[in-house]
């Protein structure tokens, strides 16, 4: 009998043993992999910073599609007594659905647009941690680059770190009480 031919087909991964050649399923399952890869090793507030920016960058007039998380790079997380700063920079890949109708599996449309967006958080010392302040900054890659516009960022993520130290503390009624003395 002769034996035959093997073609790269899988047959269990598919509900009801449908056949789907490797050069469809790999770059999936490898996609998927680096996405889970990214989020296995970022904290639950940078999580939250990535869910955060990209609710803000779909929030905008000028988006029409859905765009998925490419890469997060320039990740800091500092904590002082003030509480916790995080700053990252978070590459975005266009996708194929319409961000009004999205759907469980987009795929990702390779030669779109890839916008970077950089974002700074502050988040207070809590349990539940609440944003003190933030800023975001989301373009192509190269406008981000420019001196000006990386000076800008740079100083307002300088402003963002600094929230809650010191001067930005609330003011409540009592805290000070000035009364003036009777002359002795």
């Amino acid at each position: 009998m002769p034996a035959r031919r093997q073609r790269p087909w899988i047959r269990e991964a598919v509900p009801g043993g449908m056949r789907l050649p490797v050069s469809l399923w790999l770059p999936l399952a490898l996609a998927a992999a680096a996405v889970a890869a990214v989020a296995a090793g970022q904290s639950p507030l940078q999580r939250r910073v990535v869910r955060d920016v990209l609710e803000y960058f779909h929030g905008r007039s000028n988006v029409h599609f859905l765009f998925k998380e490419r890469d997060v790079d320039g990740v800091i997380e500092r904590e002082d007594p003030s509480g916790t700063f995080v700053q990252l920079r978070l590459g975005l890949v266009q996708t194929a659905c319409r961000k009004r109708a999205p759907q469980r599996h987009c795929r990702v449309l390779e030669s779109r647009r890839k916008p970077t967006c950089l974002a700074c958080y502050k988040f207070d010392t809590s349990d539940v941690p609440k944003v003190l302040d933030k800023y975001h900054n989301c373009g192509p890659s190269h406008h981000l680059a420019a001196k000006e516009i990386r000076q800008r960022d740079e100083a307002e993520c300088r402003a963002v770190e600094e929230a809650g130290k010191g001067g930005d503390t609330l003011y409540l009624p009592g805290m000070f009480a000035f009364s003036r003395g009777l002359p002795a």
